[in-house]
């Protein structure tokens, strides 16, 4: 049976395999970097997310095959095109465990992500 009593993103993290705790890092760090300092790291639904305003910016999970970072963001047509191939599920972008994690895209989805976040506080 899974855990489902995660305390904290480390706590999350050290759970799994070394490799796929790795990749996990590397996500966390790229959100990290693209986020306000502010932003809270925290467990919901039991994965590890990132918090502004009392809302979520971004929700991310490590499995046997692939790695995750989810909802998808609404974005201009160009990143709909870009990240197509990674959209897996209804808001959900996987990354096969076997290949390099594309960053640059990751950087993307963080950047729509925040601006949907921040629209949202100021809809409050």
């Amino acid at each position: 049976m899974a855990r489902s009593d995660f305390k904290s993103i480390d706590e999350y993290i050290s759970s799994l395999p070394k490799d796929i705790q790795k990749r996990l890092e590397l996500i966390r760090k790229t959100i990290k970097e693209n986020v306000p300092e502010e932003a809270q790291e925290t467990i919901s639904y039991q994965i590890p997310c990132f918090k502004l305003n009392g809302k979520f910016i971004i929700y991310f999970a490590g499995y046997k095959n692939h790695t995750s970072i989810y909802p998808i963001p609404p974005g201009p047509k160009d990143f709909q095109e870009e990240i197509k191939n990674y959209v897996k599920g209804k808001g959900t972008m996987q990354f096969s465990n076997g290949e390099d994690l594309p960053i640059e895209i990751n950087k993307k989805v963080i950047k729509y992500s925040l601006e949907t976040n921040l629209n949202r506080a100021k809809s409050y």
